[in-house]
């Protein structure tokens, strides 16, 4: 924005006179390009959470067929191409003409935003969709998408790429009548989300398991069938969310054995398009206190995770703070002249799971993090105070408890402030920053970081090599309190703590009172953990981590904590030295030496690839290999599979037939082509056909079975083909038998060594081969190993160096904090299970 000036303003001396601004400069986005350009509005950031957002917004759909009645089991699949696929067993979304666009209503629903069935028409009561963008939201922002559709006795088929229809609307085969459902598959555009279109089983999982939870009588089902990863899970309670609160206490002390559960009905009056009508709303909530110092209230509104809570939330605290304080007074546990216990004392060692279902609920976005509707709040507060009266009237011992163990937090809620008080004190009174922190020049907090560094050997080598304009180092050298073990003030002894909080700047604890954390006040937006990747190093790591997430969380929050990777190997060979984080890295590496030792030449001579040619030629085929090992790993046979292409178009289903001892392996290139194999070939029931009696005495010789796989890696490979294609290869000889494809030339002169290449994969095998040679191989053990200038290039240089961002959301904080239970909380079981379980999975493990 340039800044106003009294001065007159002509063609001359203005800045970009030469734009001109009228109606040609004025655009409308049509149809799914909005998304497209501004994903944001409907997604949130296109990063890993809005990758996995994609996912939830249309597993709500299957959501609200299953609130409406019509689904009760729904599986979620991660496909070895990285796609996914979302079926349900409800309805089926409508595939006859929409009488009024004519269009079919499937292609209507998925390409135009704002339709859909969710307002008000009568096919839905209570769903979690509402604005009608979830679905073509997700269309729009993938590389490609396909819908098929189970009514009628008919299965249909309608599929696109980037919002834009390819294929219309067809019938791909029978199912039985009564059978129906919708299957959504889908694979990231990854020019959208371009952190990453990798989808993580466990971040899946905790969803699913929340939805099981909140809708008793759903299975949920979720499978990984990528090689590397490959697991599958079910999710199904019959008690709902009081075995959700169960769950997230398992790992805790809790004081009373069964949760306090509330259930209520009223009816509000809601206006329908200037209509006035009543409905129900209801409203489940289970709640149960444990020993700890940390409350946990989950929120939902019709299934829909609300991480920032919202109108049913204020509705839970105020009727909590007012019951809680009311049976205390009239019961004279608390006398009159004593103050009235505050929200976050009665919320102390709270575990609550609140649900609400009602018609028309308003969020204050797409991403529905919070609820919006005024008239949830006296809903939830009057279920609430009136269910938690009734309980305590009926179970005076167990309200006894909890107001005592809220007295206690009442008065260690005052020591706390004390204690924030004299560590503000100290640092305004004692020269403010700690003095074993090394601070750097820059005041600019989005400039500066913060490294707290383990021990005092790596501290003085971060303090030598550092960059001292925008680099900061706090070492460690007392032993960090376990916070989760301890209340506040008896953390903000602790010499460590105080150092930190002190250089941070910002307080610490929730509130509003002198000294309470405030985001706006801390010094350094990168705060970095770096410690040795041994087993102290990670004990450190694991208590720091649990402090700023307990009591500093919105610094988590706001992206600000960081894990630094120190490397873990030095690899050196001649005169080139690489520092290694992990073995996909040196996998690289040799790709890297590899193909700087030889030439690839087709065997006729025609091309010959240069060195950064072959080096993405490798890359290449690195990422060729996962799909074709997992083709092998269902049985099949790559080169056999390559030969069933037809038209260059590779085969989208395999068949393993056995028959006795015998098996064979079929290709087909599309659905039509299987289902007519099918037809043929009854006996095998690929589609769970039921079989005539007559049919079954017709079947003469040995039985036969069979495995269906469909071939996910086909739209993969073919990817991959077209860009080998690109780089001069004949994809259509891959393998060969009687003469070379390629030869690779090693040396030079007398020394030169020729290899003839039969196959495309073999490439890779060979230069990976020429890159081990003459290789060393240096492991690092602590940061402490390492001098000032190694330190800094390989864990404090901003062009080299690698973090980890610590994220804390409401899509990994229920893991998150049953993680913190279970490191670091005082039931020894769960840790002794947990190292048992994952004793097998570590890496890199020095002690």
């Amino acid at each position: 924005m340039s800044e106003s000036s009294n001065e007159p303003k002509n063609a001359d001396t203005q800045v970009g006179a030469q734009q001109q601004y009228d109606a040609a400069q004025i655009d409308k986005l049509e149809g799914l390009e909005a998304v497209r350009k501004r994903p944001g509005m409907y997604i949130g950031d296109p990063d890993e959470r809005g990758l996995h957002h994609c996912v939830f917004e249309v597993l709500d759909n299957s959501i609200d067929e299953h609130l409406a009645g019509y689904c009760d089991r729904i599986k979620i699949s991660i496909h070895v191409d990285g796609s996914v696929s979302v079926a349900d067993n409800g309805r089926g979304i409508p595939v006859d003409m929409h009488p009024k666009f004519g269009i079919p209503a499937v292609e209507l629903v998925l390409t135009n935003l704002h339709a859909g069935g969710k307002f008000g028409q009568g096919a839905y009561k209570y769903s979690g969709g509402l604005h009608g963008v979830g679905a073509k939201c997700v269309n729009a922002l993938s590389d490609w998408f396909r819908a098929d559709i189970s009514r009628g006795g008919k299965i249909h088929r309608i599929a696109f790429e980037r919002g834009k229809t390819t294929e219309q609307l067809h019938v791909i085969g029978d199912s039985p009548s009564e059978r129906t459902g919708t299957t959504i598959t889908f694979f990231p555009d990854a020019t959208i989300f371009v952190d990453t279109i990798e989808f993580k089983f466990d971040r899946l999982a905790t969803r699913l398991r929340e939805l099981a939870f909140l809708n008793p009588g759903l299975t949920i089902d979720l499978e990984d069938e990528r090689p590397e990863s490959a697991k599958k899970t079910s999710f199904f309670y019959a008690k709902g969310i009081e075995e959700f609160v169960a769950q997230l206490g398992e790992n805790k002390t809790i004081i009373h054995d069964e949760p306090i559960i509330v259930h209520g009905r009223r009816q509000i009056e809601l206006d329908y398009d200037g209509k006035t009508t009543t409905d129900d709303v209801f409203a489940d909530v289970v709640f149960q206190y444990n020993d700890s110092y940390n409350d946990q209230i989950l929120c939902f509104a019709n299934s829909i995770p609300n991480g920032d809570g919202g109108t049913h939330l204020t509705g839970f605290r105020t009727a909590l703070t007012r019951g809680v304080n009311q049976y205390a007074k009239l019961n004279k546990i608390l006398k009159d002249k004593d103050p009235a216990l505050s929200g976050d004392d009665v919320r102390e060692g709270l575990i609550c799971v609140i649900s609400v279902k009602m018609p028309n609920p308003r969020f204050s976005s797409q991403t529905k993090d919070k609820l919006v509707n005024a008239e949830i709040e006296g809903v939830v507060s009057s279920i609430v105070y009136e269910g938690l009266m009734q309980y305590f009237d009926e179970n005076p011992a167990l309200a006894r408890k909890v107001i005592e163990k809220s007295v206690n937090a009442a008065r260690a809620r005052e020591a706390a402030r004390k204690a924030r008080e004299t560590v503000r004190k100290s640092a305004l009174s004692g020269g403010g920053l700690p003095g074993k922190l090394a601070d750097c020049s820059e005041r600019d907090p989005s400039k500066s970081e913060l490294y707290i560094v383990e021990g005092d050997s790596a501290g003085g080598s971060a303090k030598q090599g550092r960059d001292r304009r925008t680099q900061a180092i706090l070492p460690l050298r007392g032993k960090l309190i376990n916070v989760e073990k301890a209340r506040l003030h008896r953390a903000l002894q602790n010499k460590e703590i105080q150092s930190m909080i002190t250089a941070i700047g910002a307080g610490i604890g929730d509130g509003e009172q002198e000294g309470s954390f405030d985001i706006s006040k801390v010094r350094y937006h990168k705060i970095v953990i770096m410690t040795d990747a041994d087993v102290d190093g990670s004990h450190i790591r694991t208590l720091l981590l649990t402090f700023f997430c307990r009591h500093m969380p919105e610094l988590v929050k706001q992206g600000y904590l960081y894990i630094a990777q120190p490397p873990l190997y030095l690899v050196t060979r001649k005169k080139r030295s690489e520092y290694v984080q992990d073995n996909n890295q040196l996998n690289r590496i040799l790709i890297d030496l590899g193909a700087g030792e030889v030439t690839l030449k087709s065997y006729d001579g025609s091309h010959s690839y240069t060195a950064e040619e072959l080096k993405e030629i490798l890359e290449i085929l690195s990422s060729l290999f996962r799909f074709s090992d997992s083709i092998e790993g269902n049985g099949g046979n790559f080169r056999e599979y390559l030969s069933a292409r037809r038209g260059g178009k590779l085969p989208d289903f395999m068949v393993r037939i056995r028959t006795g001892n015998d098996e064979e392996v079929v290709y087909f290139p599309d659905e039509t082509a299987l289902r007519s194999f099918a037809a043929t070939n009854r006996d095998l029931r690929l589609f769970d056909e039921t079989l005539t009696p007559e049919e079954v005495l017709s079947f003469v010789g040995p039985s036969r079975r069979a495995v269906l796989k469909e071939l996910h890696e086909s739209h993969a490979i073919e990817r991959i083909f077209s860009r080998l294609a690109e780089r001069g290869f004949d994809t259509e000889r891959f393998f060969a038998d009687d003469q070379p494809l390629y030869e690779l030339v090693e040396g030079e002169g007398d020394k030169q060594q020729v290899s003839p290449v039969f196959s495309v994969p073999e490439i890779l095998t060979r230069v990976l081969e020429i890159g081990r040679k003459g290789i060393q191989i240096k492991r690092f053990k602590g940061l402490g190993e390492m001098n000032a200038k190694e330190l800094f290039e390989t864990t404090m240089d901003p062009g080299k160096r690698q973090f980890l961002r610590v994220r804390l959301d409401e899509d990994n904080a229920v893991e998150a904090d049953k993680m913190f239970d279970v490191l670091m909380g005082d039931i020894v079981e769960p840790r002794k299970r947990f190292i048992e379980d994952n004793a097998l999975n570590v890496r890199n493990l020095d002690v």
